[in-house]
């Protein structure tokens, strides 16, 4: 089972749901794997003793244009739809603008005179690592100045593999690595906060899910601090209620110094133990789908 803690917008406190309920399953010995898709900035590590296992470089290929061999017809270019090739043909100029290349391979198919070949580009790195519970995180990490971190987190989310239940840290917003991160999700939960920025960004991601056929649950964190928008919202759009986490200054000193607060408030720990039964209970039923 896959679940996808996600959020519209950063600091819900999505990092902090996902690294809290794999350390109360992993303290359950219970098999899961949490995985960082946050590529541009990982931080689950931040919270964990671990002992790194393997890493390897996720790469794509690029294309090489000869300009000797090029005919300037202009067709790599016009079937690129992220404008990476630069063409101005009366001033025979001609460059790929590697940062913004994905890597689809269409010049190439485009190309009629042999003119493209490729080469591998890195976009960055996924690093399995063992916490001292035994439990394994991997890491995704997008190197400085890419465009997209997709291939990284799809190749971190592929490197998980599928046994036991995974946990995935989703990027915070609804763009490309969002959907990439919960399109391989059997559950995803949002956490989100009750203010009007809350509100605004729990209503794009939700709408986002309706699009890909996948129901999500909320966690309203923060809970005592704002407004009633964000559950008038989801009592309109009957969307399930997971928790409700009220602030306290200690669990926020807690987790800014890095310290995981279900190992050290039972409280919590219990809180986190009974909302990850939930989550498999709802799965069970097999009513994630709008």
């Amino acid at each position: 089972m896959k679940i996808a803690v996600a959020s519209g917008k950063g600091g819900t406190g999505k990092t902090f749901v996902a690294t809290n309920l794999f350390n109360v399953l992993s303290g359950r010995g219970e098999k899961v794997t949490l995985v960082d898709c946050d590529a541009e900035a990982p931080d689950d590590l931040l919270f964990f003793e671990a002992g790194k296992r393997d890493e390897f470089e996720v790469t794509h290929q690029v294309p090489v244009i000869s300009k000797d061999a090029c005919t300037w017809c202009g067709r790599c270019s016009s079937w690129c739809n992220y404008n990476a090739i630069f063409y101005v043909p009366t001033a025979k100029v001609i460059e790929v603008i590697e940062n913004l290349c994905h890597g689809c391979g269409a010049c190439s198919f485009a190309c009629n005179s042999g003119a493209i070949t490729e080469k591998p580009v890195v976009l960055g790195t996924v690093t399995s690592f063992t916490t001292s519970a035994g439990s394994p995180l991997i890491e995704s990490r997008m190197r400085v100045n890419e465009m997209s971190p997709v291939r990284v987190i799809k190749a971190a989310i592929k490197e998980a593999g599928n046994e036991g239940t995974v946990i995935l840290d989703a990027p915070p917003g609804t763009s490309c690595p969002f959907v990439q991160t919960v399109d391989t999700a059997d559950y995803v939960v949002l956490v989100t906060e009750p203010t009007p920025f809350g509100l605004s960004d729990l209503r794009q991601s939700v709408e986002t899910l309706k699009t890909m056929n996948k129901k999500c649950a909320v966690i309203i964190n923060r809970a005592d601090i704002g407004d009633n928008g964000v559950k008038d919202y989801i009592e309109e759009e009957k969307i399930p209620l997971l928790a409700e986490i009220n602030y306290d200054p200690v669990i926020a000193r807690c987790y800014s110094e890095g310290r995981l607060i279900t190992s050290e408030d039972d409280k919590i720990a219990g809180l986190f133990a009974s909302l990850a039964d939930k989550i498999i209970t709802e799965h069970g039923t097999g009513s994630n789908k709008w």
